[in-house]
């Protein structure tokens, strides 16, 4: 019996060490997920763009487990006409670390009636104060012809210029009318136009909206013409599927889809040569800003040259500049381009890098636009800098040396091997005696072509490429060439080969190794 009981007792101390155990586990489980997701605020419109008349969107999105948000009565004196509020929560696992988010999203509409500045809200999230940032709602008419709502649904094309100069943009507008009360089965299978003689580039983002009892949606095509002469623009085409009435289910409800085919109006657009060479088509106007005149041997030199105005920059291209004993290294160029109402407006923002051991000038540079609405034709400057470089230490060679392989601040693309020359008293390698014969020298060299053949078919003597890409590498590199001459010389050479220079031979090894030491300081 006492055994018995003893048991009994081992027993239940072993269940009492499971349960105790158990909970520690779970602890140490709910443990991983104490860090919570860091509170945030963020305000989103549904789009930066709508047409008067229809709903906005504004969208205040809060991250935290208690959000208090303000009382919004009106957005820029516009009345609000909507209001609600969703809850949701999610984990997540970023480095191995556990959290829960707990999202709050505050969803307000309203009617705007013309461009409006959305201010900064105030948000408490778990008694801390947050703000969003400001944001613009641009307001514009809707350009749809009225025969777009018509029917119930419809494809039209639509240019805001029937006659244009050689380069100068025009803008082609899809319109795809659907009446309110239909339903489609399927999403619209759609061909954009054929726009032959012009570059074509598609605006981002369709823009919706409701017009009388139809919900129109317009897909906008930049078309820039090549050359002059006559062309036809369109059509375009779309099948609409929508469902067959004359098919039920034994639920009563419709099932198949028909395809009906659609087909837009074409357009006819003239284009007329430019009477003069130019480097623009438009009104555009130009900024250039250099960000020292003054530097160290070997510290690069930035320029940044601004284009904006009306027209079309998407085919435009800066030349890079080129300036005796000067590295010279231009960027890929920005382009961004916008509609506003039917006209284009473009910006072109392209950097150019400069460095030299020595004063140098950077020259003024002119180009010539032209204005096809006022028929003429303007030159705009980018001016003229002088730049003046101080000494440096490292940047000479020593005067005593006569190494013509001394680094002198200029990448050594022409090295030549100097001969040994023949001196009194020196040796001369003896000739390979005649009485070797001529198969030996044959074997010789046949055995060493297929010693390297397999040498190079083994895995651990292919040469390991570097993980870096040599451009990643530069912009890293070239702002700490002050610092290491290694790192001037590294750069001057990627700089090199980056302007052609095929027989500039770069050290991947070296390069990993300076990008490591570099890449996070």
């Amino acid at each position: 019996m006492v055994n018995i009981l003893k048991i009994e007792s081992e027993t239940g101390k072993m269940k009492y060490r499971k349960i105790i155990e158990s909970w520690v586990l779970m602890i140490g489980f709910l443990s991983l997920l104490a860090p919570l997701s860091a509170a945030s605020v963020e305000a989103v419109l549904s789009q930066p763009e709508v047409v008067a008349g229809n709903m906005a969107q504004l969208r205040i999105i809060a991250e935290g487990d208690r959000v208090q948000f303000p009382d919004i009565r009106q957005i820029d004196g516009v009345p609000v006409q909507g209001r609600s509020q969703t809850q949701h929560t999610s984990m997540q696992v970023i480095n191995g670390k556990s959290s829960i988010a707990h999202t709050t999203d505050l969803i307000i509409t309203f009617a705007p009636t013309k461009d409006m500045d959305i201010p900064s809200y105030t948000v408490n999230i778990d008694g801390a104060v947050y703000k969003t940032d400001p944001l613009h709602l641009k307001v514009v008419k809707s350009t749809a012809p009225s025969a777009v709502s018509t029917g119930k649904f419809s494809l039209t094309l639509k240019t805001n210029k029937k006659e244009v100069s050689v380069g100068e943009p025009l803008l082609a507008t899809v319109y795809f009318s659907l009446k309110n009360d239909v339903r489609l089965s399927d999403n619209p299978q759609y061909q954009r136009p054929a726009f032959k003689g012009f570059f074509v580039k598609e605006v981002k983002g369709e823009l919706s909206y409701i017009k009388g009892d139809h919900r129109i949606t317009e897909l906008r095509y930049i078309l820039t013409p090549e050359k002059a002469g006559d062309y036809i623009l369109g059509p375009a085409t779309a099948k609409v599927g929508v469902a067959d009435t004359s098919r039920r289910d034994i639920f009563g409800r419709f099932f198949g889809t028909i395809w009906q085919p659609l087909r837009s109006n074409t357009v006819s657009v003239h284009v007329k040569p430019v009477a003069q060479d130019a480097d623009l088509i438009g009104n555009f106007h130009i900024e250039a800003s250099l960000d020292k005149t003054e530097v160290k041997a070997n510290q690069p030199v930035n320029l940044t040259v601004t284009i904006e105005g009306e027209g079309s920059l998407e085919d435009f291209d800066l030349e890079s500049y080129d300036i005796d004993d000067v590295t010279v290294y231009g960027d890929d160029a920005e382009v961004n381009t916008e509609v506003i109402g039917d006209k284009l407006r473009s910006t072109y923002v392209k950097k150019f890098v400069f460095i030299s051991d020595h004063d140098f000038v950077i020259p003024e540079r002119t180009l010539r636009m032209y204005d096809p609405e006022h028929n003429e034709t303007k030159r705009l400057h980018i001016p003229s800098y002088e730049v003046h470089v101080k000494a440096s230490h490292h940047a000479a060679a020593p005067a005593h040396s006569d190494d013509s392989n001394v680094q002198t601040g200029r990448v050594q693309t022409d090295l030549k091997v100097t001969q040994p020359s023949k001196t009194a008293g020196a040796s001369t390698p003896s000739a390979v005696p005649s009485s070797v014969a001529w198969w030996i020298v044959a074997l010789a060299f046949l055995a060493g072509m297929i010693t390297t053949y397999l040498l190079g078919k083994l895995p651990w003597h292919k040469p390991k490429s570097s993980p870096f890409k040599e451009s990643e590498a530069l912009k890293i590199l070239y702002a700490h060439m002050s610092e290491d001459t290694a790192v001037e010389e590294m750069v001057r050479k990627l700089y090199a080969k980056k302007n052609g220079q095929k027989d500039v031979t770069i050290d991947k090894k070296e390069l990993k190794r300076l990008v490591e030491k570099y890449r996070n300081r």
